[in-house]
């Protein structure tokens, strides 16, 4: 890439890195406690002011955009405290030079009380809550570190933020408890009040299945984890949901993987990095400022380096970063590249790509049987959705026809 070319690039910060106050079985990053370096001891591996204040300068730097956005992610990053993000607030004011800054926090909710809401009010922070579903499905695996459920906590702090009116958004994990009930967590996500949404599968590989510990590397076939989505049920759960979607919420309710193959189909890049061609532009950087390629690559072999030492842009530009996110594209099975949907999906997430077929050099993505299954069946919609925003209207308009092809 040359020196000149405009460079977007997406960061996500960990400011107490793996820390979290709740005890998820499906979490893959309880592992990384054994694996990251705590910054100082002292500390409780809170992300350090000389970290946080050459992080956020250098960022900001580094994006050759007017706007500017950071994310903010755990573990729970509502365990660094209110005043750690007043300060990440005073030196986004200080490096702005006259960018716009915006922000986001994912969390599991369970701190969140009146000064917070008040706060990301003020600052106008989005926030992204983790919830499952109904109660029942929720306290599933979502509990907290002495296995006590935390459904109505996560509901009483979507009340206050409606109250406070902070921007929400919900994030649903889909696993071996809820695949099978898209209807009813749809519905019982829209009647918390939420009008984004977005669901993301776990496949997790028992850890006596890694053959390594500095990379992410799979025995042949590995077993998964109890709580894992089965190969056909994300595409179960999301058909499901979108059979309800299609036919009464488009315009009102969006869900980010449809949103994402309805601008794919409209001949725009994907807003999604599963169906992206490549991998390579959302890096992850802990609470010591260590950078890795990605969120679910931080592994020894995915360290890029870290802030203090090297400058932001350098390590998302290396080639180390480079071959990461062409790996996608470079790496697929023959399977994969006669599929006729591959151009919606390209292999999906590599992490997810653990399956042995018979005569391929490379591995096969474990959810191919979910992900055919999605873009399949949301194809008449979204070539009727296309066409009308082609001819000036909406993706809302096809609604009233749309019981012909997913009549329930």
């Amino acid at each position: 890439m040359s020196k000149g070319k405009p460079t977007h690039f997406h960061m996500m910060a960990k400011p107490v890195s793996y820390r979290c106050n709740l005890k998820c079985e499906y979490c893959f990053y309880l592992e990384k406690e054994e694996t990251i370096q705590s910054p100082n001891a002292g500390d409780q591996d809170l992300m350090s002011d000389s970290v946080l204040k050459r992080y956020v300068r250098d960022y900001i730097r580094s994006q050759d955009a007017d706007v500017v956005d950071f994310a903010w992610q755990g573990g729970e990053p509502t365990l660094a405290g209110l005043d750690f993000f007043k300060k990440v607030v005073q030196y986004q004011k200080q490096f702005a030079n006259g960018k716009t800054i915006h922000n986001s926090f994912q969390t599991n909710a369970i701190a969140i009380n009146r000064q917070w809401a008040e706060f990301f009010a003020e600052n106008r922070f989005l926030i992204g809550v983790s919830v499952d579903g109904t109660a029942d499905i929720h306290d599933k695996y979502r509990v907290s570190v002495n296995g006590k459920p935390t459904f109505e906590r996560v509901k009483q702090s979507i009340e206050l933020l409606k109250e406070y009116k902070v921007e929400f958004n919900t994030l649903t994990v889909i696993n071996e408890e809820n695949w099978n009930k898209g209807k009813e967590v749809y519905h019982a996500l829209k009647e918390l009040g939420s009008q984004f949404l977005q669901f993301i599968p776990i496949v997790e590989v028992r850890p006596e299945c890694h053959q390594r510990v500095e990379s992410y590397s799979p025995t042949v076939n590995p077993e998964l984890a109890p709580f894992s989505v089965p190969a056909e049920g994300y595409g179960k759960f999301m058909t499901d949901v979108f059979n309800e979607w299609v036919l009464n919420d488009v315009g009102n309710v969006y869900v980010r993987m449809f949103d994402s193959i309805l601008a794919c189909w409209m001949g725009y890049p994907a807003s999604v990095c599963v169906q992206s061609k490549n991998c390579g532009q959302a890096m992850v950087i802990e609470a010591n400022g260590d950078m890795y390629s990605c969120d679910h690559y931080v592994y020894d072999d995915n360290r890029l380096g870290n802030v203090m030492n090297t400058d932001i842009k350098q390590l998302a530009l290396s080639k180390q970063q480079r071959n990461f996110g062409l790996d996608k594209s470079r790496n697929l099975t023959d399977a994969c590249r006669s599929c006729n949907v591959q151009a919606l999906c390209y292999g999906g997430c590599p992490k997810h790509r653990i399956n042995v077929i018979e005569g391929e050099h490379h591995r096969h993505n474990y959810l191919c049987p979910s992900y055919k299954a999605i873009f399949t069946h949301t194809a008449p919609a979204m070539h009727h959705m296309s066409e009308a925003i082609r001819r000036g209207g909406h993706a809302a308009d096809v609604m009233p026809m749309m019981a012909q092809f997913y009549n329930r």
